[in-house]
């Protein structure tokens, strides 16, 4: 399947902006995602979902008439950027990008095609075994004569399943660079494949694309394998492990191919509506809907199915540990795709409020203050300037470090006067430089790669226009959230 953008999600605050009227951390959705192999789990982000990109200007907001005093949680966050009070209006000191986040990882490493790793998760090792023991009592019908090597030979189809599983998920990833749209990660686990492509496709014909390849693939495979297949003689070893490929690869694709999410076949639905409508969110309401619908079908249908004999199974065999398997079977397909198609309409939803999310708009204006400016001053200073942030400068006016609002909480009002301000700031470094004109998914990346309670905003010129606290970000995030779409 192919995981579509990552989770976009607020960074959280330490322990020391706690804050009594700090609404908690949304949960981290889950990314929307497209089976690989039949019931492949939902990845734990946006991710994702269908976000148009963040807009690249923020544009400018509106100052409230009425500053409140630094500190007062119910003060709306300024936003004009000519009538701010700037606390340094030099920028000698450039703004380097912050560091990258840490590479996910996803379990054991196992390569890198196309500059994707490519990761097999605790769970894959499981799922082997349960296939090796499966498959090994099916050999064992067909080929007696193998005795106990029947599972060394079960244990190598369960790793050749798995590399066609790979090659669905390299053919979305395939297409994503194809599409100049960055991936992640490649993650085989349980249910099958996951490609985390981070953004998704900017028109419905590529989201359409980039769904369809992975089945597409999968249905290669099984003709090939089905090739491979004819000059085989029937009843061997070789002869049962390609007819086995051959049918998981078609199971593969027809799963995969069912018309809701989070499967590619809900991907292409939606791209369907979309192009349709012309509105993303649409295809994606559509999709996910459908979505529920199979995992319903899938829940009461896969072992009636099971019962009826459609499946190739006699009524006789379908009784005891069959059945109760069947079923457990069913529920699981049917949790995930229900759970999956939910996690769509979530992060969609998400999505959509991100460009809301602007770094100019949400930053406090800040004044500057040496380090040895006793906090009572300074406090003062930031009232009459109606500015909610304090930026500790040198003598040349270059920024050290930002005044935390937590530390300054935690100062008794009668020693304030005695209470230098370095000695409650947090040194600057390259990754809380945060631009203005960061909105959406941009901005929330940056804050992501550099965790902290407070950022120095700047302009692009260099100059200093705020500071943006984290938990102002999260507040803006549950308000726009709690929005309707």
């Amino acid at each position: 399947m192919d995981e579509s953008g990552r989770s976009a999600q607020p960074p959280s605050n330490d322990d020391e902006t706690a804050d009594p009227n700090t609404t908690p951390d949304p949960p981290a959705p889950d990314k929307a995602t497209e089976p690989s192999a039949p019931g492949a789990p939902e990845a734990a982000e946006p991710p994702h979902p269908h976000p148009e990109q963040a807009p690249s200007q923020a544009g400018t907001g509106h100052r409230p008439a009425h500053p409140a005093p630094y500190g007062d949680p119910t003060d709306e966050h300024p936003a004009d950027g000519h009538e701010r009070t700037l606390a340094h209006s030099g920028g000698a000191r450039g703004t380097r990008p912050p560091q990258p986040p840490p590479e996910p990882r996803g379990g054991l490493l196992m390569g890198r095609p196309f500059g994707v790793p490519v990761y097999v998760a605790p769970s894959w090792f499981l799922v082997a075994a349960l296939i090796t023991w499966v498959f090994g009592g099916q050999l064992d019908r067909v080929l007696p004569e193998l005795g106990a090597a029947r599972y060394l030979v079960s244990l190598f189809f369960a790793v050749a399943f798995y590399a066609s599983v790979l090659v669905h998920e390299l053919a979305h990833t395939v297409a994503a660079i194809r599409f100049k749209l960055p991936v992640r990660r490649i993650q085989l686990q349980f249910f099958g494949g996951v490609s985390e492509i981070e953004k998704e496709a900017e028109t419905p014909g590529r989201e359409f694309v980039l769904a369809f390849v992975g089945p597409l693939l999968s249905l290669v495979l099984a003709g090939l394998f089905y090739l491979a297949l004819q000059p085989v003689e029937p009843g061997t070893v070789p002869g049962v492990l390609l007819a086995g490929l051959m049918i998981s690869n078609l199971i593969v694709a027809a799963f995969n191919l069912l018309p809701g999410l989070p499967l590619d076949g809900g991907r292409m639905l939606r791209a369907v509506v979309w192009k349709i409508t012309g509105r993303p969110m649409s295809g994606t309401i559509a999709a996910a809907w459908v979505g529920r619908a199979l995992a319903v079908a899938v829940l009461i249908g896969l072992p009636l199915l099971t019962q009826s004999g459609a499946l190739g199974s006699t009524a006789e065999d379908s009784v005891g540990m069959d059945t109760v398997t069947d079923a457990l079977l069913a529920a699981i397909l049917a949790a995930i795709i229900w759970t999956g198609a939910g996690n769509s309409l979530r992060i969609a939803r998400l999505r959509e409020h991100l460009p809301e999310l602007r770094a100019r708009t949400l930053t406090r204006r800040a004044v500057p203050v040496h380090t040895d400016t006793p906090l009572s001053e300074a406090l003062r200073r930031a009232n009459d300037a109606g500015a909610r942030a304090l930026v500790v400068v040198d003598a040349d006016g270059e920024p050290l470090s930002l005044v935390r609002e937590a530390a300054i909480v935690g100062v008794p009002e009668h020693r304030r006067p005695w209470v230098a301000v370095s000695g409650l700031a947090q040194e600057i470094t390259d990754g809380m430089r945060v631009s203005a004109e960061l909105a959406g998914e941009a901005l929330l990346e940056v804050l992501r790669a550099t965790p902290a309670t407070e950022y120095l905003v700047v302009e692009e010129t260099g100059e200093i226009y705020g500071v943006l606290s984290a938990a102002d970000v999260e507040r803006a995030f549950v308000k726009a959230m709690a929005r309707p779409s």
